[in-house]
Order: C-alpha cells, then structure tokens, then sequence
C-alpha cells in the first residue's frame, strides 16, 4: 500500500477543469517530483491533497484512507505537512514563535525541544536569527523557516511547492541539498518544482503534469534521459 494515493482526480476552479483525472502515488521514503510549466496543475494538486480545494471527483489515500472530507488543519495531526509557494510565514512573529506554531498540535514538550533543536542544526541561521521577526528575513531564510515549521509537525509525508523560487543559484543548491537530508532522515517528500533539472537530481520519480494531465511518468533517472523531457524542461536540444 502506498503512503499516498491520488486516483482519477477532477479539481475546478469555478468552471475551470484545473485537474483532468490525476492519478499518483507515492511510496514511503520517496521523494516524488511534479514537474510542468505554469499553469500546467502542479500547485492545485498539492492544495487538492491537503484539502485547501476539494475535487468534485476522485479520491485521495493516505496510509490507505480516503482524506478528501477532511478539513486541511486536520492533516496535520495525521501526518501530512505542506510548504506553501511563496513560503507563508507569519511576518510579525519571531523565527522561534513561527516554528513552535508548527507543533500547535503537539503535547509533547520534550519532543517539541528536541525537534526545534533538529531544525535548528538543520538550517543554521535560523538558529542565529532565534528573536528576528520572520518578515524581516531574505527570500532564503524565510524559505528555511518554511521548511523548519513544516518539520515542527512530524510530517509523514512533506508537500514542498516550488522550494526554490526566487532564491540565488547558491541557495537553491544549498536548499536541495537539505530536502535530500530530510528525505534521509526518514521523510517521504511530494515536491511541485519548476526547476527540473534540480528536482530530478534529487527526485526517485516523477510525473511531469501538462495543462491539468499527467503526460509522462516514469524514474528521475529515466525521466532525466527523455528526449521530451530534455528539449522542454531541461534546455537540452
């Protein structure tokens, strides 16, 4: 059974068809690319997974149940964390308050202490910028706070949409190189990325979404040799 099922889905904006029948899934331990132009459907299906939309057909599984009628605030207790494109901090709190917001759920103190302290080896600056109003924070330190505050949860499975956007070549390595450790340390990743050729690299497999349809699935590796693949995503003629 896989950790999450996504099965003939139909989302609308309006009257808009945004999803035409997506179908995915993503075992445990995966990091799972969505790759595709703007507007191809990445992002609504990451929001119809953790039920900010609600498809008018389909279904979506985790860990074998259907989660479609939850209400989104309630995934978090069951395992599911998303990063937001544009990475949604709460500007006028701290970086601490943002992340504790992110284990507003939680009981557990001890677990709580320990896990700030994980983010905080995890992305060091954080830890540097402890009392600094998040809103105050570059594109990339807020991106780092995203991420921080999503892990506070104890995600099972972690939604990261467009991790990368607008960040400096630097950071995009540097922020790659993280999902990858976090990937390591035990978290199934869904990762929506319009840098390709990154998402790939870091990628077990991927399906790349064109104007709400899944036209091609198949291994990061497999995917990376695609002649389609190459010519439209990744700049090679």
């Amino acid at each position: 059974m896989a950790l999450l099922e996504v099965n003939d889905v139909h989302t609308y904006y309006g009257n808009i068809h945004a999803l035409k029948g997506i179908s995915l899934t993503v075992e445990e331990g995966e990091v799972v690319c969505l790759i595709g132009g703007n507007g191809a459907g990445k992002t609504t299906t990451l929001r119809t997974i953790c039920g900010l939309l609600r498809p008018r057909q389909g279904s979506v599984l985790f860990r074998g149940h259907d989660i479609i009628d939850f209400p989104p605030h309630t995934l978090i207790s069951k395992g599911i964390a998303m990063v937001p494109e544009g990475r949604g901090v709460f500007a006028k709190l701290t970086v601490t308050e943002n992340l504790e917001l992110g284990a507003y759920y939680r009981q557990d103190k001890e677990g709580i202490k320990k896990d700030m302290e994980n983010v905080f080896s995890l992305f060091p600056r954080l830890r540097e910028r402890q009392k600094q109003l998040a809103g105050t924070m570059s594109g990339g330190e807020q991106q780092m706070l995203a991420m921080g505050r999503a892990l506070m949860a104890q995600p099972r499975l972690l939604l990261l949409d467009e991790p990368s956007m607008g960040l400096a070549p630097v950071l995009v390595e540097a922020i790659f190189d993280i999902i990858q450790t976090i990937n390591k340390d035990g978290v199934t990743i869904l990762l929506v990325e319009q840098n390709a050729h990154m998402a790939l690299q870091v990628g077990h497999r991927g399906y790349v979404l064109q104007t709400g349809e899944i036209v091609l699935s198949d291994t990061a590796k497999a995917l990376q040799q695609n002649a389609t693949v190459q010519k439209a995503y990744l700049g090679i003629e």
